[in-house]
């Protein structure tokens, strides 16, 4: 009776675990070796033009090997842009979604994901010091399992395929990387233990159920 009752805990357990096998970065920082082989593919990429090399290398530097989100300020073309591979006039707004379509998933191979996306509204509420506002319509934040996920990612040939669509959508960004260090949202760590804890009561419940009917 008890073998029936709890063999679904070591089974979520065992699922909880590959789950951050896949989630946490476990290779640590980023070793000098792999910040120049980085830097060096990072210079012959299509972004290489919009990356300050210094910034880059800097950030690489100060690896600390924890997780990061990716905030993002886009503005795009307001009028029909010439697609990339068609050469038809098409929204910009459409060939950015069709960016993401192609994006999301080498981030989520990579350990990442969206954390949030969010669509401007309404203009500057409160603004010190800052260049008036170049219209911008999207405000995104992506979280990347490590730096060295982050520059994998880059390097995708599927997303190097994809950039173009970015590029042509795209008429101001500005990308930055940060720490959370208040946070009000259930993030997955938490969310996916509660999930397959509910799911591992819910049987075990049924389970119990069942051998008491008999």
């Amino acid at each position: 009776m008890m073998v029936g009752a709890w063999w679904i805990w070591p089974v979520v357990a065992l699922i909880y675990g590959v789950f951050r096998l896949w989630y946490d970065n476990w290779r640590g920082p980023l070793t000098t070796q792999e910040i120049e082989d980085f830097m060096a593919k990072a210079a012959q990429s299509s972004a290489a033009s919009t990356t300050e090399s210094a910034v880059l290398r800097a950030f690489l530097e100060a690896d600390d090997g924890n997780e990061f989100v990716m905030s993002n300020m886009v503005g795009l073309h307001t009028r029909p842009v010439l697609h990339p591979a068609t050469g038809a006039p098409t929204s910009a707004l459409e060939l950015f979604q069709e960016y993401g379509r192609r994006f999301v998933p080498v981030l989520f191979r990579h350990g990442g994901h969206p954390l949030l996306a969010m669509r401007k509204v309404g203009g500057y509420v409160d603004s010190w010091q800052t260049p008036p506002d170049p219209g911008w319509h999207i405000v995104g934040a992506m979280r990347y399992r490590s730096r060295r996920d982050m520059m994998r990612i880059a390097s995708d040939p599927g997303l190097k395929q994809a950039h173009p669509f970015k590029a042509t959508a795209t008429a101001v960004t500005f990308s930055f990387p940060a720490h959370v260090f208040i946070g009000f949202a259930l993030r997955p760590r938490a969310s996916v233990a509660l999930i397959l804890a509910l799911l591992a009561a819910l049987v075990h419940l049924g389970s119990l159920m069942a051998l008491l009917s008999k």
